[in-house]
Formats: structure tokens, sequence, C-alpha cells
């Protein structure tokens, strides 16, 4: 496995050289040692003062992976967007974007489970990039996807009190928003296994309404049960009714950069890994059980959309999935959506507010930011950084309420897009992990889990993520996005170097122990 880098500093044992990037130190050499993990031996917790009680808890299972993974995905677009995705790629084009989708993260999550099983540290994603790319891409990382999560949770908290609207108009949104945000927070706040409990809930019932959708639906199109409309079972006529691609094949390519935004949130599962029992059997199971779940959720779902509603009339101001059921004659059917949509949004929120806690606890566990913010209590929990999180969704929320057109709009093209960089950074820290793991002596079989079909499939998700990245150009709608993204890449590589020139001329003084 891969030795930390304090790991090194610990026992120093002899490693290979190797190439650092960003300014890095080249000292990142792989070893068969294991990794220092978060579960009590973590190296930063015989350091310094200030590095103390920083030891999260391996609270979850392989069921609270596999359900936090999907509820990180399966979100508000797809119960109430999807109609308008429909109306832009036709039927066909718009399972064919999903399915290209699923393909892309899919290969991002084989690059993943190698990573996070071979160092099961939370916060992964910037301390890879840190160790294989360098320390200035491993900050940039970080704050990519604190921002993503971040500018999430902002969206979700103010979802949930408009969702709210519906059963009680009379009572002002901010005081539903304002319940949701506690019950976040003290879900968080309580123990990772509270958090994990509670998002296996929320998820479940948003993998059941899915279910339950796709297999009335299903009877619905053999004619086992009437529909509103035909007096016939509609089979798959609709699907192709006005050709394979009735606006193009451009607006498919559109809708893949959606779904691509719309599946981010799968890569959860290396964030959790660090807070994971037996991470090297948990973490591949989630893995291989993500494409298929996916594919029958996503896709089966829009499938089952467009063969029961003429595409063109999908998501005409009402959600799709309320179309189906209002047709097939379910009572209270817009009622049952508006639940299932409200737990995808304290789902989302949860996750959102996980994610960006455990970041901003390992940028402080690394020594990015003050490491105070790594700081846990007695349960595991970084109190500091689940406080500084939920602060920057309530400045997300805050943006969106006062400069929507501005601010917000800015923050919401940035998060979009930094979930793709993170992709990218994922698939290419596992083919420099790989080639120094080689390169050290060792074989691919002595891997605990090895990404199957390497290199293909780890230049296949990099090639197509980069692409995914660069052709949002073409895009005139979203062309607006890829400009600020590389915008705020070059001003996050900026800030870092200027943390490295004011450190090297402020040392900071060693703490003693107590």
């Amino acid at each position: 496995m891969i030795k930390t880098d304090t790991d090194m500093r610990k026992r120093p044992e002899p490693a290979p050289p190797s190439p650092a990037g960003d300014g890095g130190n080249g000292n990142d050499g792989v070893t068969a040692n294991s990794v220092a993990t978060n579960d009590g031996n973590n190296a930063h917790d015989k350091r310094t003062k200030h590095a103390l009680h920083t030891n999260l808890k391996r609270g979850m299972e392989s069921r609270h992976l596999q359900m936090i993974s999907l509820g990180g995905v399966i979100g508000t677009g797809l119960f109430l967007s999807s109609g308008y995705t429909i109306q832009q790629a036709g039927p066909i084009g718009t399972i064919l974007a999903y399915g290209i989708g699923a393909l892309i993260v899919y290969l991002v999550m084989l690059t993943l489970g190698e990573l996070s099983v071979a160092m099961p540290v939370t916060g992964s994603f910037h301390v890879y990039a840190e160790k294989f790319i360098g320390p200035g891409t491993g900050f940039v990382i970080a704050i990519q996807y604190w921002l993503t999560w971040t500018v999430a949770l902002g969206s979700e908290f103010t979802a949930a009190g408009l969702l709210m609207q519906r059963w009680f108009p009379h009572t002002p949104t901010w005081i539903w928003s304002a319940a949701c945000i506690i019950l976040i927070f003290v879900a968080n706040a309580l123990s990772v296994r509270f958090f994990a409990e509670a998002e296996f809930v929320f998820a479940s019932i948003k993998v059941f309404a899915i279910c339950a959708f796709i297999l009335i639906g299903l009877l619905a199109i053999f004619g086992a049960v009437p529909i509103s409309g035909y007096d016939h079972a509609p089979l798959f006529g609709n699907l192709v009714k006005d050709g394979v691609f009735p606006n193009g094949f451009m607006p498919v390519f559109a809708t893949i950069l959606t779904v691509n935004f719309a599946f981010s949130g799968t890569e959860l599962i290396g964030v959790t890994a660090g807070e994971t029992r037996d991470p090297e059997t948990a973490v591949p199971k989630a893995i291989h059980t993500t494409l298929w779940r996916l594919v029958l959720f996503f896709i089966g779902s829009i499938t089952v959309m467009c063969a029961l509603i003429p595409w063109r009339q999908a998501g005409v101001g009402e959600s799709p999935f309320v179309l189906v059921f209002n047709s097939i004659g379910i009572p209270y059917a817009a009622d049952i959506m508006n639940f299932v949509v409200l737990t995808a949004v304290l789902s989302a929120s949860n996750s959102g507010l996980y994610a960006s806690t455990r970041m901003v606890w390992s940028m402080g566990n690394e020594g990015m930011i003050p490491r105070w913010f790594a700081k846990t209590n007695r349960h595991g929990v970084p109190m500091l950084a689940l406080c500084a999180a939920m602060a920057g969704g309530l400045l997300a929320l805050l943006s969106s309420v006062i400069a929507a057109s501005t601010v917000y709009l800015v923050l919401v093209a940035l998060s979009g897009l930094s979930a793709v960089v993170v992709w990218i950074a994922i698939a290419y820290c596992q083919i420099v992990f790989r080639r120094r793991w080689i390169a050290s002596g060792h074989t691919a079989s002595e891997l605990k889990y090895a990404t199957p079909g390497y290199p293909f499939t780890s230049w296949g998700a990099f090639i197509l993520c980069t692409a995914s990245f660069l052709l949002v150009f073409f895009d005139k709608e979203q062309r607006f996005a890829l400009v600020a993204e590389i915008v705020f890449i070059i001003v996050c590589y900026a800030a870092y170097f200027l943390q490295q020139w004011w450190r090297k001329r402020h040392p900071a003084q060693p703490l003693e122990l107590h």
C-alpha cells in the first residue's frame, strides 16, 4: 500500500524516488506497508498538540456505503427536471446520454476503488492529488469538491422550504428551510453512525419510490394496468414516434454534460472510505453495484416516462413522475411525489454537509488550513469543520436570495464543472499510483483491489472526463461555466502558492506537547 508522508517521517524507510508535481518534494514512494488510516493509528495524532484528537471513527458498513453513493446521485433532477432533459434530446437521445454518462461514472469509480482500498483516508481525492500530482493540485481539488457540495447545500435548503409550501402555504418558507438546516446539522453532529443511518433511511425512500414507479409503469406499458389516453397497451412506440433524434444529435451532447453533473455524488464512496468498516470489502462492493443501479434507476425511469408520455409533453410544468401516476389513477400522486422529492432534498443535504465537512477536516488534517479544523469530539465528529461547512452552506443560501443573478449564478456554474475536474484528477492519480507501484517492484496481483482492464479503463476515464470538461465550450448555454471554472482554478493555484510564500516568510512555531 501507499505510505503517507507523515508515516515516512515517523519511520524512515527507503522508497523509490518519484517526480513531484506543483513543487512537491518527491517523497511519495510506494511501499508494501499499510497506509496510516483514521481509526486510531494516524501519524498526525503523534506529531503535535494541535493534531491530537483528530481521529474519525469507522462507523459505516457496506449497506451504508451503497445507499450513500446512491443518495448522492438520486436527487431532485431525476424527479423534477428529467422531463426537460427528455424534451431537449428526445427519448432515445436521453437514454443514450444516460448510458454514456453511466459508463463514464463506472470507469471513474473503478479507478477510485483501487485508490480507496489502498489508501482508505477521509477526504481522499485531494490527498491522492497531493501525493500523485502535487500539493498545489491537492489544494485545488479540495477547494473544488468543497465548493460543489457547499453550493448544493444552499440550493437544497431553499428547495426544502419551497416543497413544504404545498402543505403549509401560509407558513413562511424560511421557517421550513431553518428546520431542514437544524435537522441535517444534528444528524451530522451526533455521530458518523447516526449520519449513515439517516442517509440510509432517506436513500431507501427514494429507491423504493423509483422501483415502484418502474414496476407500475411497466405494468401500464404492457396493458396490465389501465392508463388514461390509451385503449390498448402503449408498449414502446412513443420512444421512436418522431424519429430517433427528433431535435438532431447536438442536444444529445448537451444532455451528456447535464448527465455528468447529475451523476456527481457517486464519488462519495471515496470520501467515506476513511470511516468505513472493512473498506477492502465494502468499497469494491459498493462500486460494482453502482453501475447497474444507475442504469436501473435512471435509464429505467426515463424509458418508462418516454413510453407512457409523449416526449413533447414530458415535464411541462409538472414532474413526469406525477404525470404518470396521475394518468394511471393513483390517488394523491402529487402529494406522494412531493414527499419523495422532499426526502431527496433531505438526503442531498445530509450527504452534502457530510462531504463538505470531511473535506474541511481533511484539509485541516493535512495542514492546508489551520489544523484545529481537524479536531474531533469524543464521538469522532469534527465539530469545527462541521460548523465551517454549514456556514458555507448558509452563505450559499444567502447568495441565492440576495445575489441570485450574480454571485450565486457564478457559484452554480463553478460547482457544476468542479465534479468533473475531481473525476479527472481521480483517474490520473490512479494511473500515477499504479506506475509507482510497479516501479517499486510490486505487481498488480499484490493489490487488494486492482482496477480491472488497466490501463484502458483508467485512460478511458481520464480521456472521457477531460473531453466532457473541454467540450462544454461548444454548448453556448454552458460556455460561461467553463470560463468561470478555468478562472477559478487559476485563482485557487494562485492562492496556494501565495499561502506557501507566506508560510516560508512566517514559519509557524511548533506547539509543545503536554
